[in-house]
């Protein structure tokens, strides 16, 4: 394990890093000893930070649930990440680009949750349960940490990659809709880049969610109610520019858009 000394100097430096708009060299390439426990303590270091700073935390993102995720990263497990209020925005929304640093775009469903849920043994009948509507969703990615040769331990550390997420669409109660089979075709300037079906999150949506509420009670943690959950992605990341107007069409559940500036 790191020191506390170590893991608070990277969570400094990831959170100068976000406020800068700038990237950092690879954690792993400096720390090579460094651990999926430690970069989930440089997070949740970042994290209660930004609490205290007086940002609103208002959910969590699960990344790397689906095989075409996996494959874009070359990382085979999945991780979790924050969302602070601040990270949150309309449908329709204006963003500032450079906000953000290597900035992607994902297709996902956002789970809301009435009741809490607890880990270690959650499954997704639990998660059905605790939730009061599933609704579109876009991520925005944004490393703060160099790209290439990002291991599992660098993207943690960075938070999972969180740079912000778009709601919008029709929400739906989560036994409304065979959640397996929503589906999006996702447009950048009018052209398709991407499409995808959510069974693609490990067959179902939810599992992702039970997935977390099973990792955040190694952590001492729990998802609550209220909170917002980013399933993962079930389409490959998409680059996005300056100018930028991107369109996912969810069919049924109703669209989302966005335009970055």
């Amino acid at each position: 394990m790191l020191s506390e000394e170590t893991i608070a100097a990277i969570a400094d430096e990831l959170a100068t890093a976000e406020r800068d708009r700038a990237t950092v060299p690879l954690l792993t390439a400096r720390h090579p000893d460094m651990t999926v426990e430690d970069s989930y303590a440089v997070q949740n270091e970042w994290r209660r930070r930004g609490i205290a700073a007086g940002r609103r935390p208002v959910g969590r993102k699960i990344g790397l649930t689906s095989k075409v995720m996996q494959v874009a990263t070359g990382i085979t497990e999945p991780d979790y990440g924050a969302i602070f209020a601040d990270m949150v925005f309309e449908n329709g929304s204006v963003i500032e680009h450079d906000r953000f640093s290597n900035v992607r775009i994902e297709v996902e469903l956002a789970f809301v949750l009435s009741a809490p849920i607890e880990g270690p043994n959650a499954t997704v009948f639990d998660v059905l349960r605790a939730t009061e509507y599933v609704v579109p969703a876009l991520e925005i990615l944004s490393s703060r940490i160099e790209m290439q040769g990002r291991t599992i331990v660098d993207t943690i550390s960075d938070n999972a990659a969180m740079g912000g997420m778009v709601l919008g669409g029709t929400p739906v109660r989560p036994d409304a809709v065979d959640l397996r089979w929503v589906s999006a075709l996702l447009y950048r300037n009018e052209t398709i880049e991407e499409s995808g079906v959510a069974a693609a999150v490990l067959n179902h949506p939810a599992t992702g969610v039970a997935w977390l509420a099973n990792k955040l009670a190694q952590h001492g943690d729990r998802l609550e109610a209220g909170e917002i959950v980013l399933a993962g992605s079930f389409t490959r990341p998409t680059w996005v520019h300056p100018g930028d107007t991107v369109l996912a069409d969810y069919g049924p559940q109703g669209t989302i858009a966005c335009r970055f500036v």
